[in-house]
């Protein structure tokens, strides 16, 4: 699936310092990375709506274009709360595509405002193009960030081999371009609203990683 990778140098700086802390750095929240700064919408999802009783807006992708995730589950009641709602960041992103809605309410509402900067920039990208066939989502990581358990790293992997963009005026399809990797993988971070909703909050994508 043609693609436009779009890490900010944020998203790069933020990366490394997530990486050690997740995986064995210090714990004390002092140390931690400061939080920086994809049908369509409507009423709650029933797998979003069962992580708190905030309202989520359903995101429906349509029958040409589908994500599949596999193995998104965690023995951590709040990290499956997290992870229920960076699956639904990225599914907003897709139906973001599909409606041709770089300010989509669903996105923003799964987004914080560097990761909102971030999804609308790949959306544009898409201008008059559309997303179809299928991508699978696979191997996700996450981990607490600090002791308080109010954020977290999330990395997963996509396989984008079977999906491809589609000109909306010719209706020519393109798939991912010759030498470059269909596997992506995502590293993101999220912080957990008042409300309970697990928002993204930075966004790093390196075709080729997974």
């Amino acid at each position: 699936m043609a693609r436009h990778t779009l890490p900010t140098a944020a998203a790069l700086a933020t990366t490394g310092a997530l990486l050690l802390t997740a995986c064995g750095g210090s714990d004390d929240p002092s140390d931690d990375v400061k939080q920086a700064g994809q049908e369509s919408s409507g009423s709650p999802s029933a797998s979003a709506s069962a992580s708190s009783d905030a309202e989520r807006p359903v995101i429906k992708l349509p029958e040409s274009f589908q994500a599949d995730f596999a193995g998104w589950t965690n023995s951590d009641l709040e990290l499956q709360r997290a992870l229920n709602d960076g699956k639904e960041r990225l599914r907003a992103s897709y139906a973001a595509i599909i409606d041709g809605d770089p300010e989509a309410s669903y996105l923003s509402f799964y987004s914080g405002q560097a990761a909102m900067s971030t999804g609308s920039s790949w959306v544009k990208g898409y201008k008059g193009l559309t997303i179809i066939g299928e991508v699978k989502v696979y191997n996700p990581e996450i981990a607490y960030l600090g002791k308080k358990k109010t954020r977290a790293t999330l990395f997963y992997c996509v396989d984008e081999s079977k999906g491809y963009s589609k000109d909306l005026t010719t209706g020519e399809t393109a798939g991912t371009p010759k030498g470059e990797s269909p596997k992506v993988q995502y590293r993101t971070s999220l912080g957990k609203e008042a409300n309970g909703v697990w928002k993204t909050m930075t966004v790093e994508t390196e075709p080729g990683a997974c």
